[in-house]
């Protein structure tokens, strides 16, 4: 008869409510638990939500993980990522695990019989020079005080989000440059060097003995920043990627090695380390570059072609270089006035080199320019080689 019960009792659950008591026992008790929210949401209000749990077959499921790829997500109307579907059902086979072991709703799991989509590729989204100047320049300018801070400590420390936003003053030693996490996403904690940089960005805050030292919430931030995205035109760049961006400047610059890069930015799994890195090239040609090649190489880098903006005004014709503030030709041809901007460009660099001056690199420039109005400016045009070699 208790049996007899326990099927009658196992018919009577659908996985809308399985699901409700998986959030209430065990995903509360979980970080990523906002996280789990959603996804509990999204399993319970498809046709999988109205199924009796013991009901459920392998081919549901699969039909479920099918349509999910198929659809789109309704915010960025962009195809829902093999990545979501994946958590989505290792959600479900938990689930279905607990309702087998500790709950007696069901006697299988079927999520176990079906193929999860393949591992989406880990992102390579790196900081274009003119990104990073208008997002900070942006940041600095915002209301609130606490969004530049935020955006540059993340690419000065690779600190997540979460652990950005979870920073108290108590666990921050200025002196020293010590920023301590009591509890990070791997669940251990972990102390985090603090460049100048970021250390002046938590200063300009205004310190405080103890308490949080920001009051944006995850919420907040991701609304902010989604924002500042869409008005700076800046497409497919996460807060996360600034994470990535952090991560692989640490690897450039060639001081630290991987563990040493590990224990600051708290990845457990060094092949996980590895998915951050996208190494630019640029900074790695400069490393295979023979040390008898070192000057000239040092030299050449410098004397690359630059955007100017040519404009055309009561006959004159005048090419402007963006990347220099006032750097600016003008005569009666275009022509006339692109060679007469190659010579200046050229004595502009070469004088900055001389004075021990900062180059910027091409396309840092923050103006708002017509495509069609741009050319590039070679300094080392071919008009010159056949100068120099004659």
């Amino acid at each position: 008869m208790p049996r007899l019960r326990g099927a009658f009792f196992m018919h009577q659950v659908t996985l809308s409510s399985a699901l409700q008591t998986y959030q209430t026992r065990v995903s509360v008790l979980k970080k990523g638990y906002a996280q789990e929210v959603f996804r509990i949401k999204q399993l319970a209000n498809s046709q999988l939500g109205a199924l009796h749990i013991d009901e459920i077959t392998s081919v549901d499921i699969a039909s479920y993980r099918d349509q999910r790829l198929a659809s789109l997500n309704p915010k960025t109307q962009k195809p829902i990522s093999s990545g979501t579907v994946r958590l989505e059902m290792s959600l479900l086979s938990n689930l279905f695990e607990l309702a087998i072991t500790e709950w007696g709703y069901c006697e299988n799991n079927p999520v176990k019989k079906v193929r999860k989509p393949k591992t989406s590729p880990g992102r390579d989204r790196r900081l274009t020079a003119r990104e990073r100047r208008l997002i900070l320049r942006y940041c600095h300018s915002h209301p609130n005080p606490e969004l530049y801070s935020i955006v540059v400590i993340a690419l000065e420390t690779a600190m997540r989000q979460g652990e950005i936003l979870g920073l108290a003053w108590e666990h921050i030693n200025l002196s020293s440059r010590i920023a301590s996490l009591q509890m990070t996403k791997n669940g251990s904690k972990r102390d985090v060097p603090l460049t100048y940089t970021a250390r002046d960005m938590l200063i300009r805050l205004g310190t405080k003995s103890s308490g949080p030292v920001f009051t944006y919430t995850p919420a907040g931030i991701k609304s902010t920043w989604r924002q500042a995205m869409q008005r700076l035109a800046i497409e497919d760049l996460h807060f996360h990627d600034l994470r990535h961006e952090a991560v692989s400047v640490l690897f450039e610059r060639g001081r630290l090695d991987m563990m040493e890069i590990s224990a600051i930015s708290g990845h457990k799994s060094l092949s996980m380390l590895k998915r951050y890195t996208h190494l630019k090239a640029g900074n790695l040609l400069r490393k295979m570059d023979q040390p008898k090649n070192k000057a000239k190489a040092a030299l050449l880098s410098q004397l690359i072609p630059y955007p100017a903006a040519v404009i055309v005004e009561s006959g004159r014709v005048c090419v402007k270089l963006l990347d220099f503030e006032g750097l600016q030709v003008s005569d009666d041809t275009i022509d006339a006035a692109i060679e007469r901007a190659e010579d200046r460009l050229l004595r502009h660099l070469f004088n900055r080199m001389r004075m021990s001056q900062p180059i910027p690199s091409p396309d840092q420039y923050l103006d708002a320019v017509p495509a069609e109005s741009i050319v590039m400016i070679d300094p080392l045009s071919e008009r010159f080689a056949d100068e120099v070699c004659d």
